[in-house]
């Protein structure tokens, strides 16, 4: 029932969306249509002949009508919204079904399947010293791997959910399904199947 729910309140989301971006594109059209004569007659419309107007006016229902009926045969106004965001990927192999949909920079980083990076969360690419990144395993087998690497971000295990405005830094590498609070500053290795706190509280997630 609950997913139902969300189903619902996502369609019903897009639906929207899809509406303000038709309204839109109708705005814009009706004011470049103006606009080029407007600018065609020095920016001063008492300049602009009527025959100019009566053309723009009959020939507006038509190309609102046209550009309209091709984006919707084209799904523009149904599918843009799955992947019209405002992020920044650099250097990055994404694996199927992923999602960084709001406000993310992700360089030099892994991300595994379905994993997902919440609104405003990045990866930090490159160390403030600048020297090379270390990969630190400070929680379990107390490793370190030189990657001899400058520019090394994160890397992503499958089904990972990083909250909302967390910072992976560089040579940060999460397991499997783990979970990351929102707010976080998260470095080092994170193992499997754990939820990550804060630096102080990693705990494994309760088995189902």
């Amino acid at each position: 029932m609950r997913d139902f729910r969300k189903k619902i309140v996502k369609n019903r989301e897009m639906f929207l969306r899809s509406i303000a971006l038709l309204f839109m594109d109708i705005a814009i059209i009706i004011i470049s249509m103006g606009g080029a004569l407007w600018i065609r007659c020095d920016f001063q419309f008492s300049k602009i002949d009527s025959i100019f107007l009566e053309s723009v006016h009959d020939y507006m229902l038509i190309n609102i009508t046209c550009t309209v009926l091709i984006y919707s045969i084209l799904r523009l106004y149904s599918s843009l919204w799955r992947f019209a965001s405002i992020e920044e990927l650099k250097n990055v192999i994404i694996f199927n079904s992923v999602q960084v949909p709001h406000y993310n920079y992700v360089g030099d980083s892994i991300l595994g399947y379905k994993s997902h990076m919440g609104a405003g969360s990045i990866t930090s690419n490159v160390k403030s010293d600048k020297t090379l990144v270390v990969v630190k395993d400070k929680l379990d087998s107390k490793e370190e791997i030189e990657t001899g690497l400058k520019k090394f971000g994160a890397m992503l295990g499958d089904y990972v959910e990083v909250g909302c405005n967390s910072v992976l830094n560089p040579g940060t590498v999460i397991g499997r399904h783990c979970n990351v609070y929102p707010l976080s500053c998260v470095r080092g290795v994170i193992p499997a199947e754990h939820i990550f706190k804060d630096g102080q509280n990693v705990v494994k997630k309760e088995s189902k």
